[in-house]
């Protein structure tokens, strides 16, 4: 008899993986019966991955979005599930233990079904706690590898990750193409040795479309064993996003499996409300080019979902490097040649850094090196002469151990700068959180919600979480969203009132802090408190400690980057500037004392 091929549409994924923000409640509790309707699902990807902070963002209840969109398909049987990145959770950079835990109990609550759990490195230690912590809090856990394409990255290598979480108790395996590199063939061979060695193990794929392998990887490990397969659909599929489910339904079928039919009629509505969604407002926050697929990523291996932050950072340093270039009398450059320049360095980079899997936050980190690589060689200086925090992070141990051998360069480097290399479990040197925001809810007469949701999400997301009760985020997002309109030559409708929020009172500050001193922007530009600028997660937040006379932050100027210091070692106290924003020489920034 024939085997059965599952679909489960990566709703989210497709979302975020095409531009900044995805739908609000409202429209997503629209969609949700249509998709239904459908017929072909038996997996929804619901949440996850960005989908909280994108709420906050908006300045809405990102729980009551969990709840509300999830509903739905727990009522008609079909299995939701999420996205989490392991000892980063739900955000870009480490969560302590306590709150991860507390994660997978709030959103089993919330009617997730499935944790979807990676590690950017696939380092077992980080993944652990993911698995143990998922089926104690009553989910499936289901671990992904970051698949990628490189000689450390073997079918051995993978086995030997596999076995680990298998021994650790996970239920299914995830072969997580996050670029698309993945090559169908060795695909088809590891999904096979999975379901020798762990027959009872379910495995799923998931792979971006952007290069173009996909589609024949999805028949391969289908062929190989495979049970569930992660598809897209119209308007947002293919390009940097994800096959399409008509195509795929179609090419499985024909090779003999058993599929479910399509609701052609619902498809097209869905089809119709997404579209809406996007005519809406999401529209003006999509790169037209994350339609197109290209192989130009075959070889740098950079994530389709990486592209719209990668041309934003192209686009912001363009000005600066022409004009470095014209004072040294050379050409200036088409911004197409600096993409090609840009996909070239991270292919020299890449193996230097011990091919780290270019997968959230890794390949942020793996194009920011690049990027100032591609600054610092274009003005005529020595590569590795900007390496941030976080990068330096992951060079030294801290958020795990790397695939492969860390260039002899990059590790004086890091002897000279006085870094020590870490080597005990990357979980150790993060320490649990979760009662000192306890402590503040009751102290600001917040409510923690059902079963502590709000707890966890202001442990998760502090700084968006704050910007949230304030009302700081709706009256951004409606400004943003006003600019992105006016840009467009659109009519200008502002939906929902403009939240009034209260200016700071410095003077009230000086009186707590009288011993505060003001950080402040030098020249005019734009702030950068770290290189990636659609990237916010990672900017420093109240409490954040910091080093008299150490870079804090830069300022991005018409002649390249400008150094910020801070003027004293102490903790900020006060942040008055985003990343990205357009400062003025002598404005302030934040505080510290």
């Amino acid at each position: 008899m024939a085997r059965e091929i599952k679909f489960s549409l990566v709703y989210r994924d497709m979302w975020q993986s095409s531009g900044k923000y995805v739908p609000m409640v409202h429209q997503l509790k629209e969609i949700a019966p249509v998709i239904i309707e459908m017929g072909c699902f038996d997996r929804i990807e619901t949440n996850g991955g960005a989908f909280e902070q994108v709420n906050l963002l908006f300045g809405e209840n990102p729980n009551k979005a969990v709840r509300e969109w999830t509903a739905p398909f727990n009522k008609a049987g079909i299995q939701t599930h999420m996205l989490e990145r392991g000892l980063n959770g739900l955000r870009m950079n480490p969560v302590p233990a306590d709150v991860r835990e507390l994660m997978y109990k709030v959103k089993a609550k919330q009617g997730t079904n499935i944790s979807r759990s990676f590690c950017g490195l696939n380092d077992s230690r980080n993944l652990e706690g993911s698995v143990k912590y998922a089926k104690a809090g009553g989910m499936i856990s289901q671990v992904a590898l970051s698949i990628t394409y490189s000689p450390v990255h073997t079918v051995e290598y993978y086995m030997g990750l596999v076995d680990k979480v298998v021994e650790f108790g996970c239920d299914e395996i995830c072969l997580k193409d996050m670029a698309g590199v993945g090559r169908p063939a060795f695909l088809g061979r590891l999904t096979k040795s999975i379901k020798d060695k762990y027959p009872h193990i379910v495995v799923q794929y998931h792979g971006h479309s952007g290069p173009g392998f996909s589609v024949a990887s999805m028949l391969e490990v289908a062929r190989a064993g495979a049970e569930y397969l992660d598809v897209a659909m119209e308007p947002l599929s293919w390009g940097m996003v994800h096959p399409d489910v008509i195509t795929i339904q179609a090419m499985i079928k024909d090779a003999g499996f058993l599929v479910k039919e399509i609701n052609m009629e619902a498809y097209m509505e869905a089809r119709r409300l997404t579209q809406s969604f996007m005519d809406d407002y999401l529209g003006y926050f999509i790169d037209p080019g994350n339609k197109q697929m290209t192989s130009l990523l075959v070889g740098c291996g950079l994530p389709g979902g990486m592209m719209g932050s990668m041309m934003a950072d192209l686009k912001g340093f363009h000005g600066a490097i022409n004009s470095s270039l014209k004072n040294q009398g050379k050409r200036q450059l088409q911004l197409n040649e600096l993409v090609v320049m840009l996909f070239h360095e991270v292919e020299y980079v890449w193996p230097k850094m011990g091919y780290p899997p270019l997968v959230t936050p890794f390949s942020q980190y793996v194009k920011n090196i690049a990027l100032m690589n591609l600054m610092h060689t274009l003005k005529g200086e020595p590569r590795w002469s900007t390496i941030d925090k976080d990068t330096w992070n992951m060079i030294l141990g801290k958020t795990g151990k790397l695939p492969g051998e860390l260039d002899p360069e990059l590790i004086q480097i890091a002897k000279d700068k006085g870094l020590e290399f870490y080597t005990g479990t990357p979980q150790d040197a993060f320490p649990n959180e979760l009662e000192k925001f306890r402590a503040e809810m009751v102290e600001n007469n917040w409510e923690q919600g059902e079963d502590d949701e709000e707890l966890f999400e202001f442990a998760m997301h502090e700084r968006q979480y704050r910007d949230y009760k304030s009302g700081v985020a709706k009256q951004r997002f409606e400004q943003e969203l006003e600019a992105a309109k006016e840009k467009a030559g659109a009519p200008i409708i502002i939906k929902r009132p403009v939240v009034e929020v209260p200016k700071f009172d410095v003077d009230k500050l000086l009186e707590k802090y009288p011993q505060a001193k003001p950080i402040q922007a030098t020249v005019k530009g734009q702030l950068l408190w770290q290189y990636d600028l659609t990237d916010k997660s990672s900017a420093p937040i109240i409490g954040d400690s910091v080093e008299e006379d150490k870079a804090i932050c830069f300022v991005q100027t018409f002649y390249g980057l400008e150094l910020i210091k801070s003027p004293k070692t102490g903790k900020i106290v006060q942040i008055f500037a985003e990343q990205g924003d357009t400062v003025e020489k002598g404005e302030i920034i934040a505080f510290v004392d």
